[in-house]
Parts: structure tokens; sequence; C-alpha cells
């Protein structure tokens, strides 16, 4: 058996590879507001827990080199260099002598090595040579000594009780009495000034090589006696809690001193110059290869790796047995055993290893003298008492097939159920080897055909099983096929536990975890409700709560009520992810990892976390700074955008969630980012509010920053007030105009109106030529004398009904085409009557025309008509005929054709004498002009010669 002389604590590491400017650090501090600085021979770092943000000369550090660091009561950071120039950093902006005339005042000949403010706000800084330096912000106090035996070199300043400031070098010890210094006889003998330390309560600690001492005015006590060999190893700045117990830093590592004598060795051969304690109780080591941060002792994580003694550091399952020892399942057919408490550690190779491959899990049998395991090719079990190499194995099919195993479970009867590729197999008495035959199947009975993944025995005897399916159970012999009962039941299902009030718990592969409880389906638990991931791999239930794997760390979840659900995200440097198997005992949690076995404390939930500090790192808008500690603060116009950048201090949790919102009014918005940029901001005051959680804490107390986005002048209540007064008096004006124009339009409708009916009365008048009745009179005439009686009565009918439709269409505007044919037909029929055969006419109507539907202007057709004839063919010998065509040109358009063979229009214009005109041609073409100016759509007329002789007078009309 292999003894392990130390378990290796975790410590989280941190180099060049997470953002710090050098490995070589020289000093660390944390500030008031929790940040952690780290001075480098690169430039400064300030840590948040997730980001460095490095300084250096680019950013006013007066050398690269910064040595030491120290923050006063104002919140200055102050910054030693190589060089010798001293700087500090406060509210963003890091100052030196050339932006500071004050600093100017401070420049030495040597470099400070140490630095104290005293109650009156004194700053004393020492040096490493024979000078010590007193500012109280305006003016600068040196004091040195010309004894070579008494010098101020590497002087170190503490104020005691009663306000006694005290100096001590690597000479002697002085007081000073307000004007000046004296010597003491005391010797306060530091192995250095890094081994000499003021404590808030105004006493002092130094290390000598007798070990540790306590300092009170005059007074010194040993009180923590140390190995010399451990101070003289280069001791740098240590940290001493309750004056006997110590952190000693050295060339060595850091050791960890008890008052018991108890030793702790961490880092070993990492050269360390500096020990610190956070407000957290975490550690931090400054070494030569970076920072190293050890969780205080409740969160802190121990691993066994093959540096340990280890076999290897992949295990695959766990399992403890009566004798309190560990058996860790590993690759190959190899199991590893630790014995506890003396740690001591073992390991043996199962017979035909080669044919187990990885020990996929471990579990105690039932008479609880065994331990079972299982592998791909089968399962087997290992006598707790005698020799480990007597194990027994068994296989299916007695023939080596491999079978396939995914996972098996023991019932209490001894009964072994497996979950294999080929389905569930139960076997109720094993017998002492496992074999057994495939003849031994019987489907439904012990045999359940399909691909399975896990087995689990519940309290009451009862086989649950998960396959391609989904979830069953075995319950008195019969099988009961749960998935049918949810769609979630038939996902994957990787593990099966059971709560004590019989609440069977699935871990599912992509679908959380589930509670499912007398045939329903109770709860879902995911990642919205808090799990690392809704991949859950394992399974285990202890002491009132459930802990689970899975693809992103673990998760412990209370039981009963709301099932809390708590994180582990210290852990997730280890644990989160390539995690096999845990086992859970009373004080310890174990897990089987891919790095080795990892383990921490099994302590209560913890219902009262402390919850994250928000800090805003630094404001902007429109690349201009804004100091981030100040506080309403106004943004200009033009600078309608603003951009904050901030973080929440956890050295231990990254995964951090934040919320914020503009005003208190508003809903809050969640977010991952520690960057936010908000644009087009809306004039107005605003309360920027700020918090953050983890995955257990409470939403921490918002951190609030107010500030004004002033309004463009346009923007202004005056500038709206006057440009609605404008506006409403333009939009009277406007109003007053449309009303007086609307008016003039209607008056001049009115007018056009009654100049229309005027033209009509006088159309009417035109149509009634005194040459057409008096022939029309005389054609009556000679009827009667010839005793002609019935054509006088026909053309006496025929001229009284024309008269009737003059008077009767004259009353309107417009008529349908069907009344004015039939007022043609009789005009026409009339005129032929009179000329006998020299005048002819024909009338072609489109039969797909509706001559009743279809509307046009009364009295516009005859003047054209009686033209072609009196001035187009009564010229004329011979006569002649007149042809009208009535068509329609496209959908919404009439087209009228008067045709005739006459002289023409143009030989008639040529020999007419004198200017008259048509008077019914005239008055028709003034009325469609006044219409044309009423109606949207125009009506056309055109009149053109055809050819040598004849006239078209060409109407269309829109309908």
């Amino acid at each position: 058996m292999q003894q392990i002389t130390a378990q290796h604590t975790y410590i989280k590491h941190y180099s060049t590879a997470d953002g710090l400017p050098s490995n070589n650090c020289y000093f660390t501090l944390q500030d008031s507001k929790g940040y952690i600085w780290a001075a480098t021979d690169a430039g400064v770092s300030r840590f948040d827990g997730k980001v460095f943000e490095t300084f250096s000369i680019e950013d006013g550090l007066p050398d690269n080199q910064i040595i030491r660091l120290n923050e006063d009561s104002s919140g200055k950071i102050w910054f030693s260099a190589l060089n010798g120039q001293l700087s500090y950093f406060y509210k963003g902006r890091i100052y030196n002598e050339q932006n500071n005339k004050l600093l100017k005042k401070l420049r030495f000949t040597g470099v400070v090595i140490s630095f104290y403010e005293d109650r009156k706000g004194h700053l004393w800084f020492g040096t490493n040579k024979n000078l010590l330096v007193r500012w109280d912000g305006k003016t600068v106090k040196r004091f040195s000594s010309a004894d070579p035996k008494s010098q101020f070199i590497n002087t170190v300043v503490y104020e005691d009780k009663s306000g006694i400031v005290w100096a001590a070098s690597s000479h002697c010890l002085r007081y000073f009495d307000g004007k000046t210094f004296h010597k003491s006889k005391q010797h306060l003998r530091a192995v250095s000034y890094k081994t000499a330390a003021s404590n808030a309560d105004h006493t002092m600690l130094f290390l000598d090589y007798r070990g540790l001492n306590f300092v009170d005015g005059d007074k010194q006590q040993l009180t923590l006696r140390i190995d010399r060999s451990l101070i003289a190893d280069n001791a740098g700045y240590f940290y001493a809690e309750n004056g006997n117990e110590l952190w000693l830093a050295n060339r060595s590592g850091v050791y960890h001193l008890e008052s018991d004598g108890t030793k702790t060795h961490y880092l070993p051969q990492v050269t360390t110059s500096q020990v610190i304690k956070d407000n957290k109780e975490n550690m931090w080591f400054t070494t030569n290869n970076g920072l190293y941060m050890l969780p205080k002792k409740s969160r802190r994580i121990y691993m066994l790796d093959s540096h340990q003694g280890l076999s290897q550091n992949t295990i695959k399952s766990l399992a403890s047995d009566n004798s309190n020892r560990i058996w860790m399942g590993m690759e190959n057919g190899i199991i590893n055993l630790l014995d506890r408490p003396a740690f001591g550690l073992r390991h043996f190779t199962l017979q035909d290893h080669e044919k187990y491959s990885s020990i996929k899990e471990l579990k105690l049998n039932s008479a609880r003298d065994a331990m079972v395991f299982s592998a791909e090719f089968g399962i087997g079990k290992i006598p707790l008492k005698g020799s480990a190499s007597e194990q027994m194995a068994g296989i299916v099919q007695n023939n080596n097939t491999n079978v396939g195993l995914k996972s098996f479970t023991i019932g209490p009867d001894h009964q072994i159920a497996m979950a294999m590729s080929s389905g569930v197999l139960v076997l109720q008495k094993p017998g002492t080897n496992f074999s057994f035959s495939s003849a031994d199947y019987i489907q439904g009975k012990n045999f359940f055909a399909g691909r399975a993944y896990r087995v689990y025995y519940g309290k009451n005897n009862e086989l649950w099983f998960s396959n391609l399916q989904g979830l069953s159970q075995i319950k008195d012999g019969k099988l009961i096929r749960h998935y049918l009962n949810h769609p979630l039941l038939t996902k994957r299902i990787n593990d099966i536990a059971q709560l004590a009030d019989g609440t069977i718990v699935l871990a599912t592969d992509g679908y959380g975890m589930l509670f499912y409880q007398n045939g329903k389906l109770s709860r879902q638990l995911t990642r919205l409700n808090g799990l690392a991931n809704n991949i859950c791999k394992k399974l285990s239930v202890r002491d009132g709560y459930i802990w689970v794997i899975t693809n992103n760390g673990i998760n412990r979840i209370e039981e009963g009520g709301s099932h809390r659900i708590e994180s582990f995200e210290y852990t997730n440097s280890l644990l989160s992810n390539d995690v096999n198997d845990m086992l859970i005992e009373k004080d310890t949690v174990w897990f089987a990892t891919n790095r080795g076995l990892v383990y921490f404390a099994n302590t209560p939930f913890d219902k009262t976390r402390e919850t994250p500090k928000v800090l805003i790192s630094s404001i902007s808008s429109k690349n201009k700074e804004l100091t981030p500690d100040s506080t309403g603060f106004v943004l200009k116009p033009g600078d309608n955008s603003i951009s904050f950048y901030f973080s929440a201090l956890d050295f231990q949790n990254s995964n951090i969630l934040y919320r914020y919102r503009l005003k208190t009014s508003n809903p809050w918005t969640e977010t991952k980012s520690r960057r936010l940029e908000i644009s087009s901001l809306e004039p107005g005051n605003y309360q920027f509010e700020l918090s953050a959680k983890t995955g257990n804490s409470a939403w921490s107390t918002p951190t609030v920053v107010t500030f004004t986005q002033e309004e463009h002048f346009w923007q202004s209540f005056w500038f709206m007030a006057l440009l609605l007064l404008l506006a409403s008096f333009s939009f009277y004006k406007i109003a007053v105009y449309v009303t007086r124009q609307q008016k003039n339009k209607e008056q001049q409708q009115l007018v056009l109106k009654n100049r229309i009916l005027m033209l009509e009365q006088q159309a009417l008048q035109a149509m009634m030529n005194p040459h057409f009745v008096f022939n029309v009179m005389n054609s009556i005439q000679h009827y009667i004398n010839t005793k002609d009686t019935s054509s006088a009565n026909k053309i006496l009918t025929g001229f009284a009904r024309l008269i009737r439709k003059n008077l009767d269409i004259c009353t309107r505007s417009f008529i349908s085409l069907e009344e004015e044919l039939e007022y043609l037909g009789l005009y026409l029929s009339l005129e032929k009557k009179r000329f006998g055969d020299k005048f002819n006419y024909t009338l072609k109507i489109d039969p797909e025309i509706d001559q009743d539907d279809t509307r046009i202007p009364s009295m516009i057709l005859q003047p054209y008509i009686e033209n072609a004839i009196w001035h187009g063919l009564m010229p004329k010998e011979n006569g002649g005929k007149i042809e009208i065509i009535m068509s329609r040109r496209d959908p919404v358009h009439l087209l009228i054709e008067i045709i005739d063979d006459g002289i023409g229009i143009d030989n008639s214009l040529q020999q007419k004498r004198g200017s008259h005109q048509s008077k019914g041609m005239v008055l028709t073409q003034e009325r469609i002009n006044l219409i044309n100016q009423i109606e949207a759509n125009p009506i056309q007329i055109e009149i053109r010669q055809n050819g040598i002789s004849g006239t078209i007078v060409s109407v269309l009309l829109p309908n």
C-alpha cells in the first residue's frame, strides 16, 4: 500500500494566459472596493474576478516595474516604481509628476519600500536609502541620520494605540515626538522590511529568526515559534491571524503554520513573495509564476491524481464499502482503493482485464460482503474479505460474447437487473459466477427487448428501467409502460432515483430533471430553474438532497418544497465537464473525473448567500470618459448615447447574471454582458440601476447612477409651444384660404350651371330653326291644298312629336342614348319628307351599347346633323347621304361619328361669304366647354374633311 503524504488542494492559477501582463508579480493588494491589484514588472493589473485590466506607462505609470501597492483613506491607490517615482490611481485616472505638481515634491533618491497613513492622515514613505518622508498633502518633511549605525534605511512605520509614531529600520527603533525622532532602547529585529506588518488595531507583527512576534507600543512578545530554515529561505510578506497562525511566503512556496504545530505546504518550489487574505476569506499568493488563489476553507476543493499515487487519472466509477474504503473503477480493468482516514492507496488489476476494459459501475451487494462491478463485457464481484485477486466474473452466453452492458442494479432479494444494448435482463438467482445463456431469455418475463440505458430497483422491489421507448416499470410481474403517460417520459433517461415519498426522479438527456409520482409528471427542472445544464447524467439522493451531474457542472436540489437548486460554481474549473460518477457522504462529496478524484466538504445548504458586489468601472459618452464614481452628470443634446462598463466582484463564480433599467418605472432587463451601450436617449432625467446575482444568491442591492440628457432647443417646451402656435396660425390661414377657394369654386360652378342652362335654352331655340319651321308649315299647307290629308297628318303628327320631345329634353342636362336616338329619328324623318330623294340617312348602333343606361348631354348632336344637311348636302345638285355611327371606343368612352358625303367643310368655308356661323354649333361648343370645366372627364369633338369632299364629325363622350 502506498501512503499519501499530502492531499492536493486545488488552487486557482492566474497567469499571462488569463490576462496578467507578466507572470513575475511583486505585490498584491485588495482595495476598499474589492478589486485585486497585482504589481508586476510589466505594469499593474486590476482584477474583478474575470478580467485583468492592465495599466502601464502608456496610461500614466512612471515605470512599468511597480514593486509595491497601497491604498490611503481617500481611496487613492499608490504605486511605488522601481525608478523611485510615486504615482497614484484615483477615480479612473493615474496621476504622476507630469499631471500633478504636488507629486514632484515626493521625488526621492531611493525606492519606496513601505507606506503608512497615521490618524492625522499624514502619509509616511520608507525608502531603501537613508530617508524617511512624511507628507501632509501639501508639504514634505524628510528625515535622515548622519550616524552610520542609526540610519533610516528600509524603515517601516506604525502608530501605536497612544498615537505615538514608531519607525523601525535595519539599524534601530525610533519614536516620534511630533517634531523629531528619538532612539528607543528597544530593538525590532525584523528579518527585512517585508516581514514587518502593522495591524488595524495599532499593533504590529514582525518575523525574526525565532518566529512571529507581537508588538504593542514598546512591548514585544513571541507568539509563534517557527523553524528558522523557513524564515531564512527568503521570507516575504506574510499574513497572520490571531497572532498565532501564520501564512508564510518564501522561496519554496507558501507555508500555513498553526499554533498546534500543523504545517501545510502549498505551491512547493514556486518562489512566493507575498500572502494576503481578501474580504471573502480567500488566500492570494503572489509569485514569480503569476497569482494563485486558495478559496476559503469551506470552499476548498481537494484532488487525488497520478501525482499522489493513483494508477491513472481517469476514474469511471465510485463506491464505498463497510470498511470506510473508497473504490475507484479505472480503465483497463484496474481498480484503486483509498483507505481512510490514513489515506492509504493501493490498486489491482482484474483477471482478463483486457475483456473488461473500463469499470463502469461499482455497487455493494445486498449482503454487503462483496463489491459488484460492471464493464462493457459483463459483470463480476470481488469479495471484501480475502485477496482482491479472487474476483469472480460472469459473462453472458458462456461463449464470451460482449453483452454491451450499460448499467446494472441489485435488488433487495439479491436479484440483478442489467440494461444492455439488446434489452433489459433480470437474473433472479445469478449464482456465484453470474453466468447465464441467451436460452434463459423469456420475453415479457425476465427479458424485455429494446436497447436499454438504465435500470433501478425502487423501495418496494419494483424495477424501473429506461430504453428507446422511454420509462417503464415491472411491478408484481407486470410491465407498466409509463412513457404513454407523458411525451417527456419518451425521451432518453440517463439515470433514475427515488425520493423518500416515493417520487421517481429522472435525469434526462437534454430535458433536465423530471419528477414522476402516482402516474403523473409533477415537475420539470431545467436551466431556467437554475440547473447547470439540461443534459443530466447521474443522480444521487442523500439526507434530503438530490445531487445531479450535468454536462456543465453539478447541482444540489432540496427534496421538498420548491426544489431549490444550489450551484457549485466555484468547482467549475474541475467539475464543469468530464465528471463520470459521484459518491455522496455525510461530510464529503467525491467525484470521479478524467483528471482524478475530486472532493470537497458537504456543507449545509447556504440560504443566506452573500450577493455579489457590483462596481461600474467606467462610463463614457461619445468617446468622452466620465468619472464612474460621480453621479448627476449632464449629457449635451448631441451626446445622446452612453456606455457603462461594469463587473460583479466574485473570485469564485464566473457565471454572473446582471440586470439593469434606466428608470424605476421600467421593467428589468437581464444580461450576461459586462458592457452596456445605450443610444438614442430621449431628453429627460434617468436613474440607471444595476444589480447582479450568482446561481445561489439573490439579486444584489442596485448600484445607482443618475444623469440627465439635455434637450435640443427644438425639443424645448417654449420651442414646441411656439411651433404649435405657428402651426395653429398657419392652419387657420390655410383653412380660411381653402374655405374661400371652395366658396369661389362653388360660385363659379353655379355661374357655369346657370350659363349651361341659358345655353340649353338658346340651343332649344336654335334647334327650332325658323326656316325649318317655315318649311315644315309650307309642306303641311301644300298637302292640305292638294287634299293629301294623309301626308299632311303624318307631317303634322311628326312635327308635334318633335316639338313635344324638344320641350321634354330641354329641361334635362343629360338624357339616355335611347331618347337621343328617338329625337334624331323624328328630326331626320321630317327632313327626309322635305327633301325627298335628295336626302338619305342611316343609323348604325353597336349592339353592345346599352342604350337605356348610356347617358349623353342633351341637344348635342342635332346642330351638327342640321349643319351637315344644309351646308354639306344641299349645295350639291343631287343631294347626298348622312351616316351616323355609334360604337364603344373603350369600356369608358362612347364614340359618335356623323359622316356626310357633301361638299366638305373646308370647301364650304371657302364658298361662304361673310362671317356667318351656325348658331347651334357655336352654342353646343360653348356648352361642351362649360361642361368640361365641371366634369372630371372631358368631352372631345373633332370636325374634319373626309378627303376631297365630305365631312366627319367625331364626338368622344365619357361613359
